[in-house]
């Protein structure tokens, strides 16, 4: 009988106490309910909208709102940073050297804000991650531990198929940026793909927007060049408005022994969502369902934090997003970009004469 695949990350020993600094929405709605499901102490927030910081603290009985990112940095904790990504440098910079710390994804908003990222944390010793959290969702580490143990075989396919609709308004502070739906959105499945599969060795790729969004870009075609025997394609289509029967959210992953589907059901009907999936088969089938012991959202968001303090605690010898790791993310999101700007092959003219 086969032993069950990985679903979740260990936790800390002694967990280190927490403040975060910013409490947009993906802290109300993600960070502080993993860190309450997994028993990680928060001691404190810290948001530049002072009641904002003050009414999460009170929903989830925090107990200290910082007045100024000094005070807040003055903390003996691990500091989970989730503000927006023009504004990292700045946080980072006024944290102690040494510090630990997990950054929100995207890291920075393009390669030259990533690299500098990279800089100042080597320069100032900080010990730091990036919240790529797909990676570490009970479906996702269950994929990676199959293929590990070789159960899906040689590696052939990896497809994500995303055809749905997302409600962009509720993240208006994407509209003046010149890039959005790679960086913020195909990155997970970007880094996902890089913790099963490795590096690729490059990419075609295509990013635009929609007649319906005032957002640069809001579909994405993509395919990561990883040699002749495996294909690695993503199909990225926010505005699917037509109705629930052909919407997709999936990850599919296949070798030349069996495969491996996962439903992203937090994608369908965001924010509510759908309960995430995962199916297995050998080859020639049939399909069977796993139980998850986790949803990526909230539940993923454990285990960034956990390995980051593992880490540090010298329990963990690998940090698995840590900013070198999610510098690399960031390049492949890059070479995405560059890809879409690069013209197509010419399709070659019809002769003329005899």
């Amino acid at each position: 009988m086969l032993s069950p695949l990985r679903q979740t990350w260990p936790l800390p020993t002694s967990p280190k106490p927490i403040v975060v600094v910013g409490t947009g929405g993906i802290v109300a709605d993600a960070h502080l309910p993993a860190y309450a499901r997994a028993g990680l102490p928060v001691a404190g927030l810290y948001d530049r909208d002072p009641a904002r910081a003050a009414a999460l603290a009170r929903t989830w009985s925090i107990p200290r709102v910082f007045g100024s990112l000094a005070e807040a940095a003055e903390q003996d904790a691990v500091f989970d940073v989730a503000a927006p990504p023009h504004a990292h440098r700045a946080i980072l910079s006024a944290l102690p050297p040494g510090a630990t710390v997990l950054l929100q994804k995207p890291m920075g908003l393009d390669l030259t804000d990533a690299t500098a990222i990279l800089h100042l944390c080597r320069a100032r010793g900080l010990t730091a991650a990036v919240n790529f959290q797909l990676r570490y969702s009970a479906m996702m580490l269950a994929i990676a531990d199959a293929v590990a143990r070789g159960r899906l075989g040689r590696l052939t396919e990896i497809v994500i198929d995303v055809n749905l609709v997302t409600p962009w308004g509720l993240f208006p502070h994407l509209k003046p940026n010149p890039r959005v739906e790679i960086v913020s959105h195909s990155i997970h499945y970007l880094d996902a793909i890089r913790a099963i599969a490795g590096e690729p060795r490059g990419v075609f790729a295509r990013t635009m927007g929609h007649p319906s969004s005032d957002l640069a870009q809001t579909r994405t075609s993509a395919i990561l060049d990883y040699g002749p025997e495996l294909r690695v394609l993503l199909s990225i289509n926010h505005h699917h408005d037509f109705g629930r029967r052909f919407q997709q959210a999936s990850f599919r992953v296949e070798g030349d022994a069996g495969a491996a589907v996962a439903k992203l059901g937090v994608l369908l009907d965001y924010p509510q969502g759908e309960p995430d999936e995962l199916w297995l088969a050998p080859r020639g089938g049939p399909f069977a369902r796993v139980p998850l012991s986790g949803a990526w959202f909230p539940d993923a968001f454990i285990g960034p934090m956990a390995n980051l303090q593992r880490f540090a605690a010298g329990e963990d010898d690998v940090l698995a997003t840590g900013v070198e790791d999610g510098w690399r993310t960031m390049a492949l999101v890059e070479a995405c970009y560059r890809a879409a700007d690069r013209p197509g092959e010419p399709i070659p003219s019809l002769p003329t004469g005899d």
